[in-house]
């Protein structure tokens, strides 16, 4: 440990030292039914609420602005909480599945929300594939209307699951997206919505308000009237806002959170940490860097990176011993326990576990070493590997990690380096597979098929940070395709082993850890949190949980 208490001691003087006078200016007078949140950090906020993009629209855009057909609340084995729908139902064959809208829906402008929005939404992505995010669009054949209320999603193939990747895609309005001449980097600026919070009254670089839908069809359950998001650039600052209380709600990395936050106000400042997102350490198998192209294509290289990461450490001193290591090769670890076939660990479970001198021994043998005497390995056929692992700036518990890995990476004779870009930026490198080497995160669901296919599906390349390796394999894609036809629970899990095995063998992302859902709330001003005594959903206020929107609705205002 004393390798990396220099880094605890960093992060720690850094975040007692954060001042966010932006966040303190603007939400001291955060009272009654005002909610004010930390769902992005950011530098600036830019005014743009397109629904659609994955890298410049505001985090409270989807859900609370755009409601989802259906909320699937992974917490309470993936049961529906219908929204802009009142039911759907799967076809006996697996091959269509129908949605009934809910009577009397409208826009925020108080036009009807049809079944015509819904087929035009799709028709729409099928136009302009750049927004189809989730690659929804590539499994359905038709949408049908069958009446006003009605749509009917005719599948390519049959697909069991097809209902939580529907709801996935945002539903826009017809009336004004139809004049949309570019929707790909429209900025939406005056957003007409479905959800409860759409009215932008008040936007600054600093800060900025949506307030109530006027046509919301469940107002009756909205008792917010505005939320307000001040800028927050970082963790530091967030907890600043935090301990001082001026945040009702955020999610964020805290460090000793009992002593940095709670106890400011242990009647108030709470906070509920469950074990979610798979964070990994990930390669661009498409970098274009060539050199470092060689190295990251190569599965020893792969296996050899894995064997160099210091995991508990990680958890230890950057995660403060919130997270759950994963060293699970086939990257689903203990959330996903029960899905778990016990060949993977026996055949590929050393990959995982940290052995400095074996990670070494198999870089050594595969090829890679000092070939110029520089003190760094070189590829096989000489040319140089040097390695930039970018992660967010101001994503403290992150930049921590990875300087805790490059500890071990550098020993080990690895050329590496850091660099902090904008979060926006990382994205789109992301995105474009246009990058080194990255920590990445993704959101845990009820089945691992959905990770695996969010991940390693080719139809998402270019369009999600998730699929950022870029790196694909027929036989799983097949494996995951054939998953979704299946209805015998034992035919299904021994495709789903099949599909572990694959993974595991190849080993694309580097696992790391799970990290817990980051969740803190202060109760002075709004009851009715989420927490582990009534775990009713995950109550995570990120972009990437839609349950956040149930828990919008069950706040009240203090009296």
């Amino acid at each position: 440990m004393n390798r990396t208490s220099w880094i605890t001691a960093a992060s720690v003087l850094a975040l007692l030292a954060a001042a966010p006078a932006q966040a303190q200016a603007q939400a001291q007078d955060a009272s009654g039914n005002v909610l004010t949140l930390a769902s992005e950090q950011t530098t600036t906020f830019v005014r743009n609420f397109n629904p659609f993009g994955q890298t410049s629209a505001r985090y409270t855009t989807l859900d609370f602005m755009y409601e989802p057909l259906v909320v699937f609340n992974r917490l309470k084995g993936n049961e529906p909480h219908y929204r802009l729908a009142e039911s759907f139902e799967l076809a006996d064959d697996l091959m269509s599945i129908t949605f009934v809208l809910r009577e009397g829906l409208k826009w925020s402008d108080g036009e009807a929300l049809t079944a015509d929005d819904v087929v035009f939404t799709y028709d729409y992505i099928a136009r302009f594939p750049a927004l189809d995010f989730i690659s929804v669009g590539a499994q359905i054949e038709t949408v049908e209307k069958v009446d006003e209320r009605t749509v009917t999603f005719h599948l390519k193939e049959a697909n069991a699951l097809i209902a939580n990747t529907i709801v996935g895609m945002p539903i826009v309005p017809e009336h004004v997206w139809a004049e949309i001449e570019d929707p790909v980097t429209f900025a939406n600026e005056e957003p007409v919505g479905s959800g409860p919070m759409t009215e932008i009254t008040r936007f600054t670089p600093q800060v900025y308000e949506q307030c109530a839908n006027p046509h919301y069809w469940d107002a009756d359950n909205l008792d917010v009237d505005c939320l307000r998001m001040p800028q927050l650039a970082d963790n530091p600052q967030v907890l600043a806002a935090l301990a001082d209380g001026t945040l009702d709600w955020a999610t964020s990395f805290i460090p000793d959170i009992d002593n940095t936050f709670v106890a400011k106000d242990p009647e108030h400042h709470k906070y509920w940490f469950t074990p979610s997102s798979l964070v990994s350490f990930q390669v661009s198998m498409t970098t274009p860097n060539e050199n470092n192209r060689k190295a990251f294509t190569d599965v020893n290289f792969r296996r050899a990176l894995s064997m160099l990461i210091d995991r508990q450490t990680i958890v230890d001193i950057a995660g403060y011993g919130y997270p759950l290591v994963n060293d699970d090769p086939a990257s689903l670890g203990e959330l996903y326990a029960s899905f778990a076939n016990p060949e993977v660990d026996a055949e590929y479970g050393q990959y995982g576990q940290f052995d400095l001198e074996a990670g070494m021994a198999l870089l050594d043998e595969s090829g890679y070493v000092d070939a110029d005497g520089d003190g760094f390995r070189d590829n096989p056929d000489g040319t140089p590997i040097a390695i930039d692992i970018m992660v967010p700036n101001g994503w403290t518990d992150w930049i921590d990690a990875v300087q805790i890995a490059m500890e071990s990476l550098s020993e080990a004779g690895l050329n590496v380096k850091m660099s902090t870009p904008e979060a926006a930026v990382w994205t789109s490198g992301l995105i474009a597979g246009e990058y080194s080497m990255t920590l990445n995160a993704l959101a845990s669901a009820a089945n691992p098929y959905f990770p695996y296919i969010r991940s390693f599906n080719p139809n998402d390349f270019g369009k999600s940070r998730f699929t950022a390796p870029h790196w694909e394999n027929e036989e799983l894609s097949a494996l995951l395709a054939e998953y979704t036809q299946i209805k015998d629970p034992a035919e299904a899990k021994a495709v789903m082993d099949q599909a572990q095995m694959i993974v595991a063998e190849n080993m694309p992302i580097i696992p790391v850890y799970n990290s817990p859902s980051f969740y803190e709330y202060n109760t002075s001003r709004f009851t009715g949190w989420a927490d582990a005594e009534n775990p009713k959903y995950s109550p995570v206020v990120s972009n990437a949980n839609p349950a956040r929107l149930l828990q919008l609705l069950d706040l009240e205002p203090v009296e």
